[in-house]
């Protein structure tokens, strides 16, 4: 299974969601916001019990809802909307990227693993160190990963390719 696509499919993205998560606004309050509520919401099953779930769909929620929650950007050229760009060119014409830029993507995935198995571990055990580290380590490649996607849709614009869903608008 393909997880790229998969979460593609999860979330429901279709090209005006794409368009309304290149805004900036949508890309820095997902990065800021949606992994760390999602641990305090696990985390406050320590005072709230079985209520808990109450804050950690609202999580899910806020993370399903985040790419719809902004306007389109009135302008494609920030680095927060060349990365959601580029991952769209990735996730449509993964087989057209150049190999160096899959390898990378993949690698920088799988690099998220390590972290996303001590924060998991860390909210197990209530370990909160190891929660806020895994959580960390988790990020810090997805944040490399938008970067190389940025890297991706500069060099597929350079090269006077259509963005997925943008054909008709001038980027």
């Amino acid at each position: 299974m393909d997880i790229f696509k998969g979460a593609e499919r999860l979330m429901s993205m279709d090209d005006a969601v794409w368009l309304r998560h290149a805004n900036p606004w949508s890309v820095w309050t997902r990065m800021l916001t949606a992994l760390p509520l999602l641990v305090l919401a696990i985390w406050s099953r320590v005072w709230l019990g079985v209520w808990a779930l109450i804050p950690i769909v609202l999580a899910l929620l806020w993370i399903w809802i985040n790419p719809r929650a902004f306007p389109p950007p009135k302008r494609l050229d920030s680095w927060a909307s060349r990365g959601v760009l580029g991952e769209r060119i990735f996730l449509t014409h993964r087989s057209e990227i150049a190999a160096h830029h899959r390898r990378v993507a993949a690698v920088l995935s799988a690099l998220s693993l390590p972290g996303a198995g001590i924060m998991i571990w860390g909210l197990y055990v209530l370990w909160w160190e190891g929660a806020v580290f895994g959580m960390i380590l988790t990020a810090l490649p997805k944040i490399w990963f938008v970067d190389r996607m940025v890297w991706i849709y500069d060099d597929w614009v350079r090269a006077g390719r259509a963005v997925p869903g943008l054909e008709s608008l001038d980027v």
